[in-house]
């Protein structure tokens, strides 16, 4: 049984979420969330009949805070962690991406983040592509999906897939946008992604932001489409040298006209922003076209 945990991140529902999975080998968990959350999903564990020292797996999509950033405590009560092999070093040795997220979240880190603490080596296990984790009667299935970000990793189970960040962020019955914070936004890699997902027969998606996926071929196409338009948007202002900061609130603009376009209005605009902050995308998207032709 899939239990999704939401993580009420900025006090908002549906914005980022955790899978629980039970297993005859006890239970474990894809994706944590942010340390920030983890009061929430420790009561979310409590809820489903569990103990935070219960989860001995622990799952990973890769290793941006909102979907890591609380592994260290799991593995701090001796849960193995699961990731990408180019994710390792930084979570056993956080702190450049700690540094990274404070120069760039200020003040703001603790609100929105909490902190990182180094994982013991011997508790990282880096999955192949392709690879089967079984743990109990349960196998998870490593899935390389690199586009968002090279160490990204989906997760399947069957005719299910845990998607992290590849398969976008859609909440509600809102539209489905691209997350495209940087440094290693790149288009071709993410739109291939997307194509094996199409050939890989899944019924079902679930999205850390947020919840399950079943009509998969039209969210797909949907998030394509709207990945080619977002990075194109963006390459006149790269090609004439455009500062950031004055396209962000232009970029933001764009997306909130999408967003109220597509049906999304009140608190729910709040949420895609916490889900998916929309200036973040203005920097990823950049930096892509400047690797790209620059």
């Amino acid at each position: 049984m899939i239990t999704i945990i939401d993580l009420e991140f900025l006090g908002h529902q549906n914005t980022i979420g955790s899978f629980l999975i039970e297993t005859l080998d006890g239970p474990l968990l894809i994706e944590t969330g942010p340390h920030s959350t983890l009061p929430v999903l420790e009561a979310g564990i409590e809820k489903a009949g569990y103990k935070l020292k219960d989860i001995r797996h622990v799952f990973l999509s890769h290793i941006h805070l909102d979907h890591a950033g609380a592994a260290w405590v799991f593995a701090q009560h001796g849960a193995t962690v699961y990731l990408h092999p180019l994710g390792q070093r930084h979570m056993a040795d956080p702190s450049r991406l700690l540094a990274s997220a404070k120069m760039i979240y200020k003040e703001d880190m603790d609100r929105l983040w909490g902190t990182l603490k180094p994982i013991p080596a011997d508790q990282l296990r880096v999955v192949k592509d392709g690879e089967t984790v079984q743990v109990g009667d349960v196998g998870l299935r490593g899935v390389y999906t690199p586009g968002h970000a090279v160490h990204h990793i989906a997760w399947a189970m069957g005719k299910t897939l845990f998607t992290g960040d590849v398969a976008g962020v859609k909440i509600g019955s809102g539209i489905v946008v691209p997350p495209c914070p940087p440094p290693d936004i790149n288009v071709e890699d993410w739109v291939a992604s997307i194509g094996l997902i199409k050939k890989g027969g899944f019924e079902e998606l679930y999205l850390t932001h947020f919840g399950k996926v079943t009509n998969v071929s039209e969210h797909l196409q949907e998030l394509e489409t709207r990945l080619h338009d977002w990075a194109n948007w963006m390459k006149p202002y790269w090609e004439k040298g455009a500062d950031p900061k004055e396209v962000t609130p232009l970029f933001q603009t764009y997306v909130q006209q999408q967003l109220i376009a597509g049906g999304i209005e009140g608190e729910d605009l709040a949420r895609y922003e916490g889900a998916n902050p929309s200036w973040m995308s203005v920097a990823g998207l950049m930096r892509y076209w400047r690797k790209k032709e620059g």
